[in-house]
């Protein structure tokens, strides 16, 4: 979540002060933003885990799911998980809001820079720049809202456990080809596969 708030606040330093951009986006401002996005993930990983093995569990020890997802090893607990869950959502609840705070308020600025841009070559630019970053975010936040706004039933499992994988391999997997499509070798490869085919089914 972080590191796409991050990414965000590069394109609107890229796009609202370009010719600063070397200067406010220096290497060790990168570096103490991304080190401080895995700090925080860690210790958010951390205090969740341990909210965790403070619960007893009983029954058998297997896990509904393809990985120790957080909900799958809550419902193994035979104590009163209250503690857990409203750690779960306070964290939760920050890293959503101030991810989602800093990605809109660098996207309200770059619109309002778009909309004062005298040409369209200038308005191209950015949304070639922004595009592929705005996607990742869709699909991120989107797949998160539909993984954790389902009910915890019984039924609901195997729209949980799908969803989990969609957020765990698909994304990560997806990453690579969203911002590879900037690319402008990738673009003119794509292109040409692309009328390749229909050159060939046209035949």
């Amino acid at each position: 979540m972080f590191m796409l708030a991050v990414m965000a606040y590069d394109r609107f330093v890229a796009v609202c002060n370009p010719l600063l951009y070397t200067i406010a986006m220096s290497r060790k401002l990168c570096a103490v933003l991304v080190a401080g996005t895995y700090l925080w993930g860690a210790l958010c990983s951390t205090t969740i885990t341990y909210s965790l093995l403070e619960l007893s569990y009983c029954g058998p020890n297997i896990i509904n799911h393809f990985g120790c997802e957080y909900s799958a090893i809550l419902s193994l607990s035979c104590s009163d998980p209250i503690f857990s869950q409203l750690v779960c959502l306070a964290i939760s609840i920050f890293n959503e809001t101030c991810s989602l705070l800093i990605i809109l308020a660098s996207y309200v600025f770059i619109i309002i820079t778009i909309i004062r841009m005298p040409s369209t070559g200038g308005l191209r630019k950015v949304f070639s720049t922004c595009s592929s970053h705005l996607t990742a975010i869709s699909i991120f936040h989107g797949i998160i809202l539909l993984l954790y706004c389902v009910p915890n039933s019984k039924s609901s499992w195997l729209f949980i456990k799908v969803a989990t994988v969609l957020f765990t391999v698909m994304i990560p997997m997806l990453n690579p080809l969203i911002y590879s499509l900037r690319n402008k070798d990738v673009k003119e490869t794509v292109k040409r596969l692309i009328n390749s085919k229909l050159y060939s089914h046209s035949m």
